[in-house]
C-alpha cells in the first residue's frame, strides 16, 4: 500500500467537538480557556498548520465533549474567526462559527486596578467595543482592552 507522505492522518473523530480556524499563536489560550489542561478526555491540537484564510492556524478536537455554548463564545475573544464543528458518530451534524455577545459578564479580568470590580466581590461587565479585531471596555471603569490582552478568569 502506497501513501501519500505530503499529508498528516490524524484519527477520525466518533463523537466530539472540533475547533477549528484558530489563530496559531493563541492556540494554546484557548485551550486554557476550555478547560482543557485538566480533561481525561482524548484532545488533538494542532498547531502552525497551513491556512488559506489565516496563512497558519491551529485546531482543537476533543473527544467525548460538547462545550455550551457560553463556553464557546469564550475563544470568539481570541480567536472570532473560530469554526465549531460537532461531531456524532464521524459525521459532522453542526458547523457555526463562535459569537462574541454584546456583554461578557464574569468571563474577563478588568486589568485597572483602581476598578471597583477588582475591590468589591461583585463579577466583571465588558461591552464589545469591536468585533474584529475585538476590543472590549469595563462596564464600570471604561477600560479597554485588546481581546488578544484579555485577562481570562
Amino acid at each position: 500500500m502506497k501513501t501519500d507522505k505530503t499529508e498528516l492522518a490524524v484519527a477520525a473523530l466518533k463523537d466530539g467537538t472540533v475547533i477549528d480556524h484558530i489563530p496559531s499563536s493563541v492556540v494554546f489560550k484557548a485551550v486554557e480557556i476550555l478547560g482543557l489542561t485538566h480533561t481525561e478526555h482524548a484532545v488533538t491540537i494542532g498547531c502552525n498548520l497551513a491556512s488559506k484564510r489565516l496563512g497558519s492556524k491551529g485546531i482543537i478536537k476533543v473527544a467525548d465533549t460538547f462545550f455550551d455554548n457560553d463556553v464557546l463564545n469564550r475563544i470568539a475573544l481570541i480567536a472570532p474567526d473560530a469554526v465549531v464543528n460537532v461531531i456524532r458518530d464521524y459525521e459532522v451534524v453542526e458547523k457555526y462559527p463562535v459569537t462574541l455577545p454584546d456583554t461578557i459578564v464574569g468571563i474577563v479580568k478588568c486589568d485597572n486596578p483602581k476598578c471597583v470590580t477588582n475591590n468589591e466581590p461583585m463579577r466583571t461587565r465588558f461591552d464589545v467595543v469591536s468585533r474584529n479585531p475585538v476590543v472590549i471596555r469595563c462596564h464600570y471603569c471604561n477600560h479597554s482592552v485588546d481581546g488578544n490582552d484579555a485577562k481570562i478568569l
